[in-house]
């Protein structure tokens, strides 16, 4: 995942193949505030997640810091069965 100061963009990534497996941003989605936006982002990912066949994933918040929107992607994406 990667998070700016306005956006946060999410992708999942095979890492022996080195391809990208599903990803979403929040220009996908909408929503009130950037929390939400975000939570719904990890959904979608996990929607996209299981249309691809992933079951689990490991989630790399980028140094970031697991509260806010970054916690909210995670949520997002556990609430839409993708296991972290």
């Amino acid at each position: 995942m990667y998070r700016s100061n306005r956006h946060i963009y999410a992708q999942l990534i095979d890492d022996t193949l080195a391809v990208t497996l599903a990803h979403a941003s929040d220009a996908e989605v909408k929503g009130k505030g950037p929390t939400e936006r975000a939570k719904k982002v990890g959904e979608l990912l996990a929607g996209r997640a299981k249309d691809a066949g992933v079951d689990s994933a490991v989630f790399d918040r980028g140094g970031r810091r697991f509260h806010g929107r970054v916690a909210a992607l995670a949520e997002g994406a556990r609430e839409g069965g993708l296991q972290i």
